[in-house]
This record gives structure tokens, C-alpha cells and sequence, in this order.
């Protein structure tokens, strides 16, 4: 059976077809074998069904779209999973890509080790598979990386969002061998997160395309601070590899010059125009994705005048998202300053 998307069916279940269907993917979980849940049509009656692909070597799916590196709310110092579930329903609703929850935005440095996995469970019961998961997981112990990795991989994600080792300053080769190092670990797939100026270490572009080329690492979340690396990459792409923006600011202009999307802790606000930039963007409509751009160029600055997520969590609070703007220390709530600009535009 051929779809007409293309893709050939090697092996299908729980029925046998015969003929060619128009076919609507609306789920995606990769590993060595690809599952897609489908909507097929023909002769104007849907079937759902499960498919399983199998390619020599694997399949590599690219990362695309607006994903949202989630905030973690609390209440009095407790995670709260009802506000949490409340987040996670209006994000899907607005067409995000893709969830990362554990990261710097979510608060992972004040995360223990229970919460780690509760959050993890949370959020792959709360998506119910209508979006990826890619958790947060770094560390500058790579042999501790690894050993998280056999408690990740009890839940049913799509990979792994990890950072370059920090503080202690490997060299690249170092750094090629760290990830390298978790890529044999493990069969989810890796995003690797380049941002120097916290890190205090960058992955450069020769090391970018060495790590593109082991099986599981497929994308890249840039922050390097360097706009004329980032244009280099951009020009020059690994084959088979995301290439997702985590300068809110660079993100119209990533995607015009051919990224995949972004990890946009700013989506958290105006998450539909967001989508819309990039949406208006594949469709060739520079002329609208220029016009919404406009408007989230203005906000995006005010968002990380102060350390994020506080910027973040005060707006939700007042639009009335989460009960409680609480971040944990060493984060503090945002100066007066800050608020009576976030009240102008909310």
C-alpha cells in the first residue's frame, strides 16, 4: 500500500488495506521505528489506524515549529500539577510544537530529584501524546547524565533537551565526547543546546557537524550569542538536522533564513501569534509574518530585563494562568519597575 504522501507501508496493524488513501498524521513517536497515528480517507469514510514504518538505518524526523520550554508553577514552595495540567491544555489548544519541560525556564536547578520524575510523569500523562516531550536534561557529570537517562527512559518521550557541560570548560573535543557519550546511552533523541554566555563554553559549528552526524542527536537549540555563527550554520545546515532558535529575539529571522523553528520561553504570551510568524513563514507570506513579528518584537525584550522565568510567571499570574507567580531561590519576584512596564502590555 502506498500513501500519497509518498511513504511506503512496509508493515500496518490491527487491519489490512489495499489502495491509495489521503492520509492525515496527527501524532508522531520516533525511535528506530517510526508509529504514526493516521486519519486515512477514501470514498469519504475515516478509519484510524496504527502504522509502523520501518526504514533502513532508522528514520530521522525533523523538529519544527514554536516549542515551549514550560514553566514549572508552584504554590507555597509545592509543584503545582493542577496549574501545571491547566498550562499544558491551553498550550496544546494554541499550537505549540512541542513541550520541554526541566528546563532553565522550567526551574530544573531548584528541582529535586522526586519532583524531576513527577514532573516527568505529569507532563507525558497531561500531553497524551498529542504533542513531543524533550526534557530538560543536563549536566557538566556526564557519567550522571547518563545514569538519569535510565530513569527518563521509563516514560514515553520523544528525547531529550541537553545542555553543553558548564563551568568546568571542556575543550571541544571534550565536548564532542560528552555528547557522544550520551547519544550511545540511550535510543531517545537529542537536542543539543549551545549558550555560551551561560555555559561559559561555546559548541562551535566544526563540533556542531561532527555531533550531527551520530544517530540520535538531531537538532540543535542555538543561543550562542554569535550571530554571524548562527547565520554560518543556518547557510550550511547538517543534512537531517533541526536548527531551533533559543533567541526569542532571532526567531523571524532564523526562520527566514531556512531554521526550523524555536525553543521560546516568550511563547508563553502571545503563543498564537508566535505560531503564526511561522506558519506564515512556510506558507511564503512574508508580508503577515512581518506584521505579527512587529507586534511580539516590541514585548520580548521586557520579558528577560529581569532573570527568567519571574518576568514570565508575573504575566500568567495577572492573565490569570497560574494561582501564584512564585519562583524559588536564588530567583526573586520582579522590582516594581518591571511591573508597571509589564502592566502596559498585558
Amino acid at each position: 500500500m502506498i500513501l500519497k504522501s509518498g511513504i511506503k507501508l512496509i508493515k500496518q496493524s490491527p487491519i489490512e488495506l489495499q489502495g491509495v488513501y489521503d492520509v492525515t498524521f496527527f501524532y508522531i513517536f520516533h525511535e528506530n521505528i517510526l508509529v504514526l497515528e493516521c486519519s486515512l480517507i477514501k470514498k469519504m469514510k475515516k478509519i484510524s489506524l496504527k502504522i509502523s514504518l520501518i526504514e533502513e538505518g532508522g528514520i530521522n524526523m525533523k523538529i519544527e515549529g514554536v516549542l515551549l520550554p514550560i514553566i514549572t508553577p508552584f504554590w507555597d514552595d509545592q509543584i503545582d500539577f493542577n496549574g501545571y495540567k491547566t498550562l499544558i491544555e491551553h498550550y496544546i489548544n494554541k499550537g505549540i510544537s512541542g513541550i520541554i519541560p526541566l528546563g532553565t525556564t522550567g526551574e530544573s536547578p531548584t528541582i529535586s530529584e522526586d519532583e524531576f520524575e513527577e514532573i516527568i510523569e505529569k507532563t507525558v500523562e497531561y500531553t497524551n501524546k498529542r504533542v513531543p516531550i524533550y526534557v530538560g536534561v543536563g549536566s557538566n557529570n556526564t557519567s550522571k547524565i547518563t545514569k538519569d537517562l535510565k530513569t527518563i527512559e521509563k516514560y514515553d518521550i520523544d528525547g531529550i533537551l541537553s545542555v553543553c557541560p558548564y563551568y568546568n570548560r571542556p575543550a571541544q573535543d571534550g565536548i564532542y565526547k560528552h555528547f557522544k557519550c550520551i547519544s550511545e546511552s540511550t535510543n531517545l533523541n537529542i537536542i543539543i543546546y549551545n549558550i555560551p554566555y551561560r555555559t561559559g563554553r561555546n559548541i562551535e559549528n566544526e563540533t556542531i557537524y561532527k555531533l550531527a552526524e551520530l544517530k540520535n542527536i538531531i537538532g540543535l537549540k542555538d543561543s550562542s550569542g554569535d550571530i554571524k555563527q548562527t547565520m554560518s550554520l543556518l547557510l550550511n545546515p547538517p543534512k537531517d538536522f533541526s536548527i531551533l532558535t533559543g533567541e526569542d529575539l532571532l526567531f523571524y529571522t532564523t526562520l527566514l533564513l531556512g531554521g526550523h523553528g524555536g525553543i521560546l520561553a516568550s511563547a508563553h504570551l502571545e503563543t498564537e501569534t508566535f505560531v503564526s510568524v511561522y506558519n506564515s513563514i512556510k506558507k511564503n507570506d512574508h508580508i503577515t509574518a512581518l506584521s505579527e513579528w512587529k507586534k511580539l518584537a516590541k514585548f520580548i525584550p521586557l520579558l528577560f530585563e529581569e532573570p527568567n522565568p519571574a518576568p514570565i510567571k508575573y504575566c500568567l499570574n495577572q492573565l490569570r494562568l497560574i494561582d501564584s507567580a512564585e519562583v524559588r531561590l536564588p530567583l526573586t519576584d520582579i522590582s516594581p519597575r518591571l511591573v508597571a512596564k509589564l502592566k502596559n502590555i498585558l
